[in-house]
């Protein structure tokens, strides 16, 4: 296997926002309790990050941000993903070039594309070879799935290193591992799914609950990498609740709200999301007070 770039938990971080743009020292903060409460890893402009509404200077800013608040401590992934290849390729060398040590390349959305297409795609960013490149399969945001066999083809270029699956489909998973042979590295993308995922030999989470809880859930992936699994399945039952309030809304509503409640930022979103509704709102609140994550 190619060198996991993490193994463990990392965080899909929110951007906390204000009214007038990026809220960076509400970020730093933010990334300093993280790297404290244990991660492994922090993803930047992922998609709980709120990218497709920033511009190109903004999205560097909050890159830049994290890399400059991690100070080495953990690897930091940008999100790069976009359904024009050149763009990707562009925000790669970008992301390079302030420090990042991988990038994270969601699946093309809207125009998506062929299988074949896909193959074409990220053979050309990986080829690029600004960073090394993991594959984020989403189809129920991307509204395209790609499929086992795509995969096991790709994960033979050595600038491709991992998956981030997110499918929450445990059949096709165990059919990408099969194809791919050890070849790169599996994250699983769905929080309600991690256990599974890593006892079929995943190397971690890409998550969003770790936003909010982090510490239970590196203790969770900690326990599965340790062979504990009897810890590791009791953490993910516990923490099936929260998880269901943090996907009651389209994510990082949810998420954002969350880290607002923690006192890290404002409960601001960005058009076309909208803050989270009342009652959604009391449920998350009042999950996050019975695992004892606020008072």
């Amino acid at each position: 296997m190619k060198t996991p770039i993490f193994t463990g938990t990392a965080t899909a971080l929110v951007t906390p926002f204000t009214e007038n743009g990026i809220d960076t020292a509400a970020l730093k903060k933010l990334v300093d309790w993280q790297i404290d409460q244990g991660v492994s890893a922090l993803i930047a402009c992922g998609t709980t990050g709120e990218p497709s509404t920033m511009d190109e200077a903004e999205w560097e800013e909050t890159v830049s941000t994290v890399i400059k608040a991690a100070k080495g401590r953990v690897p930091v992934v940008a999100g790069t993903g976009s359904n024009n290849t050149a763009h990707v390729i562009k925000l790669a060398k970008l992301a390079k070039k302030l420090g990042a040590d991988a990038q994270l390349v969601v699946t093309p959305y809207y125009n998506k594309t062929t299988q074949q297409g896909l193959i074409a795609h990220y053979t050309a960013i990986a080829d690029e070879g600004s960073l090394p490149v993991v594959v984020y399969n989403v189809p129920a945001r991307t509204g395209l799935n790609m499929l086992p066999d795509t995969l096991g083809k790709l994960s033979h270029h050595p600038n491709i290193v991992a998956m981030k699956e997110a499918s929450g489909d445990l059949i096709q998973i165990t059919e990408m591992m099969r194809l791919c042979e050890d070849r790169i590295a599996f994250y699983s993308g769905s929080d309600e799914v991690v256990v599974p995922l890593m006892a079929l030999g995943g190397q971690g989470v890409i998550s969003v609950m770790s936003n909010v809880a982090p510490d239970l859930t590196v203790q969770m992936t900690g326990a599965m990498l340790d062979g504990d699994f009897q810890k590791a399945a009791g953490l993910q039952i516990r923490l099936m609740p929260l998880i269901r309030a943090l996907f009651v809304e389209t994510n990082p509503i949810p998420a954002k709200a969350g880290v607002s409640l923690l006192g890290f930022c404002e409960n601001r979103v960005r058009l076309p999301l909208i803050p989270m509704t009342e009652k959604n709102y009391s449920v998350l609140k009042a999950e996050m007070e019975k695992l004892g994550l606020i008072q």
